[in-house]
């Protein structure tokens, strides 16, 4: 009887340690979501220096993985956000435009969320920032996967709003810092002002080190969604980088971004777990457009909110040693929605079948053994009006905007724009080629869109909680 009972402990214990060491095998995840990123900001993309600050951390993290020049977010931050989220073109999960304050839309609960699955597979998930894809009840981050949130539910520039003349907190809404916890109401931490924007990076950074060390101490797999403030408006650096550049609060700005970042990687470091941590950065749109805190598309043309190429790339650099391997460079176009499929098929998570998936498995492609994205183009939109399709380098564009200070131009005949000889898109057409064949892969990538339409319907902006689109489970 003694020896039977000691082999039931002994099995148990042995089953135990072997559930813990899967746990401690599946890989840590931070994504570090950097707010209007433009493509011309980081060193690694021709900017630092340039930009009056160099970025030596970000530009020496950029080759210990894949780099890539062609990583389309969508053309806002509540898109590419919910893009990110879902795995699904905003469009779809009807937050295809920018979330106001007062807006009742925002992820409705039939979605899967990037964190709701990898906490299905044992992860400790925590958000530090902004969320932006939902700011009421059933819709916090808290609610759709994260354990934990501290970050603001909407847009920094709402910090402008306390030194705003015709405001009044007594009659106006107040924007707050928020925090809340899985199972719980959020609650307003402060008012948010352009002082306290300044230092809420430093605050996310010591929460996200907090958190890392209770995931590790229980045992767990982290996922780690850090969305820094910067370069969001208004930009404006902390006081130990005021003045460190030379070049003014943007450079300092963009000087203490690296330095932020670096700290996180060192603390990685510091707790042996950058093995076992994937690390993906990204910008989630082009740069700000705004005076004076303007950022750079650098090589491309455009800001966010319109359908130029400015918008539609931003640095992204994946880092997961001994997979990725290093020095990695390519132009081949990843989309924002290719990192939810790809990050949770790395984590051993399951991508639900019951809906479409627009997020590709990128994998192969960024572990090296092809040289070929598996996706060679995207739809594009600015809020419900499709501006264009993007096949390989070129562009059919059927709305012109140049800028966020623009018009937008409906065209009779759409522009065909190829970007290798025209990286500004400043001709209609590539004389004498023209390019009308394009059309065919273009239009055909719009059509498999349309009628994906027709097999799930979009969910509607401002759609209820509990909304259930037409067609949902069919795949």
């Amino acid at each position: 009887m003694k020896r039977a009972f000691l082999a039931v402990v002994f099995s148990s214990l042995a089953t135990c340690s072997a559930v813990f060491a899967q746990e401690q095998q599946k890989p840590n995840i931070v994504y570090f979501l950097v707010d209007n990123l433009g493509y011309g900001e980081l060193g690694a993309y021709g900017g630092g220096m340039l930009r009056g600050a160099e970025t030596p951390r970000l530009d020496k993290f950029a080759t210990e993985g894949m780099q890539l020049m062609n990583f389309a977010p969508e053309t806002q931050c509540t898109p590419s956000r919910s893009a990110l989220m879902t795995g699904r073109y905003s469009i779809r999960s009807g937050n295809q435009t920018v979330a106001l304050a007062g807006s009742t839309g925002g992820l409705v609960t039939w979605e899967r969320t990037l964190g709701e699955l990898l906490t299905d597979r044992g992860y400790a998930t925590s958000i530090v920032g902004k969320w932006h894809i939902g700011a009421s009840e059933g819709r916090w981050p808290t609610d759709q996967g994260f354990d934990e949130w501290i970050g603001v539910p909407h847009s920094y520039d709402e910090a402008l709003w306390a030194d705003d003349p015709w405001y009044d907190a007594k009659r106006d809404p107040v924007a707050y810092v928020m925090e809340s916890k899985r199972g719980e109401a959020p609650r307003n931490v402060e008012q948010l002002t352009v002082d306290v924007k300044v230092s809420l990076d430093r605050r996310y950074l010591d929460r996200s080190k907090q958190f890392i060390d209770r995931s590790v101490a229980n045992g767990k797999p982290f996922f780690l969604y850090f969305n820094h403030t910067l370069m969001h408006l208004p930009v404006k650096p902390r006081p130990e980088f005021k003045g460190k550049t030379g070049h003014g609060d943007w450079a300092d700005s963009l000087a203490e971004l690296d330095a932020d970042f670096a700290e996180l990687m060192a603390f990685l470091d510091e707790k042996k777990l950058r093995d076992n941590t994937i690390v993906v950065f990204s910008g989630d749109n082009g740069p700000e457009e705004m005076e004076p805190d303007r950022g750079s598309p650098g090589f491309w043309e455009g800001s966010y909110f319109t359908g130029m190429e400015g918008s539609l790339r931003t640095p992204a650099l994946v880092r997961y040693p001994g997979v990725v391997p290093e020095g990695g460079k390519s132009n081949e176009i990843v989309h924002i929605t290719d990192m939810f499929t790809t990050l949770a098929l790395w984590a051993g998570a399951e991508v639900p079948k019951d809906r479409i998936i627009d997020g590709l498995d990128q994998r192969e492609f960024f572990e090296g053994k092809t040289k070929a994205s598996p996706r060679d183009g995207f739809p594009y939109w600015m809020g419900d009006h499709m501006y264009g399709v993007k096949w390989r380098n070129f562009k059919m564009v059927s709305v012109l905007q140049r800028t966020l200070a623009e018009p937008a131009l409906q065209l009779a005949t759409p522009h065909i724009v190829n970007l290798d000889v025209d990286p500004k898109e400043r001709k209609p057409y590539d004389y004498p080629y023209v390019h009308t064949w394009v059309i065919a892969h273009t239009a055909k990538i719009a059509a498999d869109f349309m009628a994906s339409t027709k097999k799930e319907e979009l969910i509607p902006v401002g759609a209820p909680l509990d909304f259930v689109p037409k067609g949902a489970g069919i795949q």
